[in-house]
């Protein structure tokens, strides 16, 4: 116990939480063996879901979880993370409904306020699936075969890493969106390099995959601020992925508790340069232990990372500049126009933002 309590002093918080988790799961499972607790159907897909202050949003996120129509049993963990609303409450109503099925951890210490960025390690080493399908509590699925789909595509081709498809975006303010997270066009397979070094985000809520990728956890996803695209990056080194150009979970926008907007309160210019620099060690890292395989194409996703973080600080001297033109044609339409219409007529771009907003 010692020797683990200095290596721990020498981790990093994710790092060392990581490993009691492990451990605690281990001993959880162990315990009930030795009690003769009565074994369940082992679930071919754990669903890992992590919740904080969702009050509003989280009985969709169940009802979508337990409208799934399968041929095989699921199981699904929630961690929520000290949450200040009524989320713990509404999910241990739903887990003494489903108390077979719906296994939750409910904090009653933040985590993330220890420096643990990505809560999804405590779900995983509790997995008991040969799958895990991810969905944050403020997102929700809406196609009652999804999981079924993507799990006998997973199945039926184990070369496979990754099973996604499109979502649709919801505002939660009621303003104007994308509409959709739409990827690519149409089903197709994606290469890992592609996985690396894409010009779109894939929606959390549809990742399916192999749940022995997530055994193990690289100091990169551990310490990275973010949990989707290490996760992902991981997943290229195992194989490809294959797209389904079906919406099939909503991807909501605007929730009071999520990254986005949690990164726009205070120093905001800061915390994009804080980001960037953090993703950007996360790809080197990245780089140097998947042994160069993919380095072109993670250099070239830590310069996209950058643009982007000028894009959303507004910095359009560097945004428009020759050099990231490329980038700047990844942007969709109506992201192209605003930045263009602010730059030739700010003023009057000023005045078209207060009059949404109902300001005089």
């Amino acid at each position: 116990m010692e020797v683990e309590e200095r290596e721990n002093r020498h981790m990093s918080p994710a790092a060392a939480a990581w490993r009691q988790a492990v451990r605690e799961a281990k001993e959880e499972e162990a315990g009930k063996m030795a009690a003769g607790v009565k074994a369940y159907p082992r679930p071919l897909v754990s669903i890992c879901c992590i919740t904080y202050n969702h009050g509003p949003y989280i009985r969709q996120t169940l009802e979508g979880f337990l409208m799934q129509e399968t041929d095989f049993p699921f199981e699904i963990l929630i961690h929520d993370d000290a949450s200040t609303d009524d989320t713990a409450e509404i999910i241990r109503e739903y887990a003494k409904r489903y108390p077979q099925m719906i296994r939750p951890i409910l904090r009653e210490e933040n985590q993330y306020s220890k420096g643990i960025s990505n809560i999804s390690i405590f779900n995983f080493p509790r997995v008991r699936g040969t799958y895990i399908a991810m969905c944050e509590g403020d997102d929700c699925w809406t196609d009652p075969k999804k999981l079924q789909m993507q799990a006998d595509y997973l199945q039926s081709h184990p070369d496979c890493a990754l099973c996604f498809h499109s979502a649709r975006i919801v505002s939660v303010d009621g303003s104007v969106t994308a509409g959709r997270m739409r990827p690519y066009r149409g089903d197709r397979r994606v290469e890992p390099e592609e996985i690396v070094d894409k010009t779109s985000g894939y929606p959390t809520a549809s990742l399916v995959f192999p749940a022995r990728i997530m055994k193990e956890l690289p100091d990169y996803y551990l310490d990275c601020p973010v949990g989707d695209i290490p996760m992902q990056l991981m997943m290229a080194c195992q194989g490809y992925a294959w797209y389904m150009d079906r919406d099939m979970s909503i991807y909501r926008v605007g929730a009071v508790s999520s990254w986005t907007t949690l990164m726009k309160q205070g120093d905001y210019e800061e915390k994009q340069r804080r980001y960037c620099r953090q993703m950007e060690w996360m790809y080197r890292a990245f780089d140097q232990q998947s042994g160069g395989r993919f380095h072109a194409q993670a250099v070239r996703a830590a310069r996209r990372i950058y643009f982007l973080t000028q894009v959303n600080t507004k910095h359009y001297e560097k945004v428009l500049a020759p050099k990231y033109r490329e980038f700047y044609r990844e942007l969709d339409v109506r992201t192209r126009f605003f930045i263009r219409f602010e730059v030739l007529a700010p003023g009057l771009y000023r005045w078209l933002q207060r009059k949404v907003r109902g300001r005089n």
